[in-house]
C-alpha cells in the first residue's frame, strides 16, 4: 500500500487507522512529543512505512508565512568536491532567507527512516548522487515531496541538475590517444555513481572511435588513499599503463605525488579543485561549475516547493577541459592550457 485512498498521499488519519491507534498517539510518535510506548512507536513506524506517509511541511509553512526550509541529502562531506556545491547552495538560499538542513547518509544505519523524518521538517529535498537508493527516492516522490536530484539520472516527476560528463571524457581521452598514448587506464568505479559511469562511457567511446578496445576500469573508491594504492600497483606492474584517466582529482593528485609524471606516465583528473592548479606538474582535469550546480539546485527546489513551477525539468551544465603539464602538454597535446 503506497498511499491513502483514491491514490492521494497518505494522511495522519490513514496512519492512525492502519496502526489502530488514536490520532493523538500517532501525532506524538511522529512529532516526538509526549510519552509513548515502544510498542506504539513500532506500530506507527510500520504503518507510516507501509503507507509511504510523509508529513508535508510546504503547505503549512506557506499558510503561516513561515520561512522556507530545504533538506540537502549528501552521501558524504569528505573531500573538496562538496565545499563549492554547498557554497553555491547556501549562498542562493541564504540570500532569500531560506534555511538548509544537511543530512549525510554515509554511516547512517537507516537512511530511509532518517530522510522520512527530514521530509517532515522541510519544504522539499535535494538528493545528491547515490546518497539514497532509487526506491527511497521514488517513495518520497509518490508522497508528494518536492525533489531535486543532483548528479543523478533523470527520474519522472523530479527535477534533476547535473554536469556534462561523457562528451568531455571522450574529448580528454581522444587527446591522450592522439598524443601517442597506447595503454590508458581508467581509475574509478563506474558503478559508484552516475557521473563516473558517464565518464567511463566517454573513455570507452574514444577508444571505440579509433578502433580500439577500452580496458576494464580500475574499480576503486574516489579517495586519496585509493589513488596512492593504484599508483603503487602501477609501479609494480610488468606492463605499465602510460596514462591514468582518473574519475576525480583526489585520485589523480595522490597518483601524481607517487609517479614520474609526465615523463613516464600521464595523469588526468576531474573537478579542477584548487590543488590541481598549484601542484607540480599542474594537473590536467575537467572543470565542473560546482558553485553554479549548487545554486541552480536551490533555485529549482524553491520553484517546486512554492508551486511556482509544477512541471519537472532537467538541467545539464557544461564542463570544460583544462590542459596542464600532467598530460604532457609540451609533448604534443594541443588545446587550451593553464
Amino acid at each position: 500500500m503506497a498511499s491513502g485512498t483514491s491514490g492521494r498521499p497518505a494522511t495522519i488519519y490513514d496512519v492512525a487507522a492502519l496502526a489502530k491507534l488514536s490520532i493523538a498517539t500517532v501525532s506524538r510518535v511522529l512529532q516526538g512529543t509526549g510519552p509513548v510506548s515502544e510498542k506504539a512507536k513500532a506500530r506507527v513506524d510500520q504503518a507510516a512505512q507501509e503507507l509511504n506517509y510523509v508529513p508535508l511541511r510546504a503547505a503549512r509553512s506557506l499558510a503561516v508565512q513561515r520561512h522556507e526550509a530545504h533538506g540537502l541529502v549528501l552521501p558524504d562531506l569528505a573531500g573538496p568536491f562538496y565545499g563549492d556545491l554547498l557554497m553555491g547552495y547556501e549562498r542562493w538560499a541564504g540570500e532569500r532567507g531560506q534555511s538548509v538542513v544537511i543530512m549525510v547518509t554515509h554511516g547512517n544505519p537507516d537512511p530511509r527512516r532518517s530522510v522520512r523524518d527530514l521530509a517532515g521538517r522541510v519544504d522539499g529535498i535535494v538528493v545528491h548522487g547515490n546518497a539514497l537508493d532509487l526506491p527511497t527516492i521514488q517513495n518520497l516522490r509518490k508522497a508528494g515531496v518536492p525533489l531535486v536530484l543532483i548528479a543523478h539520472p533523470p527520474l519522472t516527476g523530479c527535477d534533476s541538475v547535473r554536469t556534462e560528463s561523457a562528451t568531455s571524457a571522450e574529448e580528454l581521452t581522444t587527446r591522450l590517444l592522439d598524443s601517442g598514448r597506447t595503454n590508458l587506464l581508467f581509475v574509478g568505479d563506474p558503478a559508484s555513481s552516475y557521473d563516473v559511469s558517464e565518464r567511463y562511457a566517454g573513455f570507452v567511446k574514444a577508444h571505440v572511435v579509433k578502433g580500439l578496445k577500452a580496458p576494464e576500469p580500475e574499480r576503486v573508491p574516489l579517495t586519496e588513499e585509493a589513488g596512492a594504492t593504484v599508483a603503487k600497483k602501477v609501479l609494480k606492474a610488468t606492463k605499465r599503463p602510460d596514462g591514468l584517466v582518473c574519475a576525480n582529482d583526489e585520485l589523480a593528485l595522490a597518483a601524481l605525488s607517487t609517479l614520474n609524471v609526465p615523463d613516464e606516465i600521464v595523469v588526468t583528473g576531474w573537478d579542477d579543485v584548487m590543488a590541481a592548479r598549484y601542484v607540480t606538474p599542474g594537473l590536467t582535469t575537467v572543470r565542473q561549475p560546482m558553485i553554479e550546480l549548487g545554486r541552480l539546485a536551490a533555485q529549482r527546489l524553491h520553484e517546486r516547493a512554492t508551486g511556482e513551477r509544477t512541471r519537472a525539468r532537467n538541467d545539464v551544465l557544461a564542463t570544460q577541459l583544462v590542459l596542464r603539464d600532467s598530460c604532457g602538454t609540451s609533448r604534443g597535446m594541443q588545446g587550451r592550457t593553464e
